[in-house]
């Protein structure tokens, strides 16, 4: 059976401080949403088998008229996982990307709709640049004196220089796309 990384993204969390799923799901949102996502469909069954592995242990918060809060905590056995699981290798993933797809099947519509997709898409990365500038100074002001900061920043920084690059790509691809606009125009097309 194939291992799921959603098991170590649940134990990651956990290595900050003790959480209930709906904070882990609430942090994951704050933090680390940009690269990647966890539904309370995939945390809770994997709260309950990190459990019964005992990798995690759960306490159960009495609240009054509210449901009780369950809170899991990483043991130690679940650290010494989680650090086996960090000093292995990545294993680099293949993208899909539909707009990708799109472009390079381009030549089969309008260069103006090409444009359109990739005046979009520039627009996307502008408003990331925006979102990860406001996530640093969040980060900076609220955790300035955590350890983790200089980490959470490096995985910040690694958006904004992809993003960067992206709109560079975008510029680059718009030239090109208008001088193929221009072509068509001049052979009737």
């Amino acid at each position: 059976m194939k291992e799921t990384k959603s098991k170590y993204a649940v134990l990651g969390m956990l290595s900050i401080n003790p959480m209930s799923g709906y904070d882990i799901k609430k942090r994951v949102g704050e933090s680390i949403s940009n690269f990647w996502s966890e539904s309370y469909g995939q945390i809770y069954p994997i709260l309950k088998r990190l459990v019964d592995e005992e990798l995690v242990t759960k306490t159960v918060e009495r609240q009054s008229g509210k449901p009780d809060r369950h809170v899991y905590a990483l043991t130690e056995r679940g650290r010494k996982e989680l650090h086996r699981w960090l000093a292995e290798g990545a294993v680099p993933k293949v993208e899909r990307n539909e707009f990708l797809l799109k472009l390079f099947f381009g030549e089969e519509i309008s260069p103006t709709i090409n444009i359109k997709h990739v005046e979009k898409y520039r627009e996307i990365q502008l408003h990331l640049l925006e979102k990860y500038e406001m996530i640093k100074q969040e980060i900076e002001n609220k955790h300035a004196d955590d350890s983790n900061l200089p980490y959470w920043l490096m995985t910040l920084r690694y958006g904004q220089h992809v993003s960067q690059a992206l709109l560079r790509w975008c510029d680059e691809t718009l030239l090109t796309l208008n001088k193929i606009r221009k072509v068509g125009r001049k052979h009737g097309v």
